[in-house]
């Protein structure tokens, strides 16, 4: 059997953790996250059979394939979410879907899209899709479609499946849990009406270009520029403002503000940001 004393993490290995996590994707990693580094990522090294971080870094930048790089970005990143999380955007959300619905009056008008950037397990995506098809069911004859994305590709796949166990509903009002399908082994499903209108894809936001050209009627960005310094975060937002449709809305973290970002924006809300930017040129 493998030696499972922990692992030891100096200062050095720690810092090519850092940089090479930053390189990647733009998170900033915290001296209070050494613990969290240290049991995340010895479960890869033993698993390598590697002696130490060193050595697991040094395999990723001389013999590691794709996958591995991947593996490293995927056990680093949070992916804390929930069903309604931040509830006053889906309220916000619902009502100006509505009076989208109201202004878009001919068949080539009906058209909505929504971008749920960094979409964890896909408790926000689907939150947006419920809310909206409960409220609005006139959207199902739209050309009505929600691309959700996030840099981990584990979590993506968990999001994709629309599995979750019944404790997912734990806190929700009885009106909101009938919008789900139980499933015979006590879990709880979302409705195929509903799951196939969301898109999983793999992004990192950090990419120099996003395959994705808008434009979006709104942009769910909750609790990802938390992980980003400040530079970074004014460059993402900044981007994403380009990407919105005009007078589009931006739904951010309740500890997240827009910073160097926040040209072309007005705070509406809570967290809420309307876009005032016209769109870039070469968007389709």
């Amino acid at each position: 059997m493998m030696d499972q004393t922990e692992l030891a993490l100096g200062e050095r290995e720690f810092e090519r953790i850092r940089e090479r996590l930053y390189d990647v994707a733009g998170i900033s990693l915290s001296d209070a996250k050494r613990t969290l580094v240290i049991a995340r990522l010895s479960k890869i090294v033993r698993g390598m059979r590697l002696p130490s971080f060193d050595a697991y870094l040094d395999y990723l930048e001389t013999r590691g394939t794709p996958d591995d790089a991947q593996d490293f970005v995927n056990a680093l990143t949070t992916n804390l979410t929930r069903f309604w999380r931040e509830e006053h955007h889906f309220t916000h959300l619902v009502d100006y879907v509505g009076d989208l619905i109201k202004s878009r009056t001919t068949q080539s008008s009906k058209r909505l899209r929504i971008w749920s950037a960094g979409c964890s397990t896909g408790q926000e995506p689907y939150t947006i899709a419920l809310s909206l098809l409960d409220a609005w069911p006139d959207l199902k004859r739209w050309d009505f479609k929600i691309l959700a994305t996030d840099i981990d590709t584990s979590v993506i796949a968990k999001a994709a499946a629309g599995l979750y166990p019944d404790s997912e509903l734990n806190g929700l009002s009885p009106e909101r849990a009938r919008l789900f399908e139980r499933t015979s082994d006590g879990r709880v499903r979302i409705p195929q009406g509903v799951a196939s209108l969301v898109s999983f894809k793999p992004l990192n936001l950090m990419a120099p270009q996003w395959p994705m050209r808008g434009p979006f009627d709104a942009i769910f960005c909750r609790n990802v520029a938390i992980y980003f310094d400040k530079p970074t975060q004014g460059e993402v937002f900044g981007r994403l403002g380009h990407i919105l449709a005009p007078g589009g809305f931006l739904y951010i973290g309740h500890s997240e503000n827009l910073g160097a970002g926040s040209t072309g924006f007005r705070l509406v809300g809570k967290t809420i940001y309307q876009s005032r930017v016209e769109r870039a040129k070469d968007a389709a």
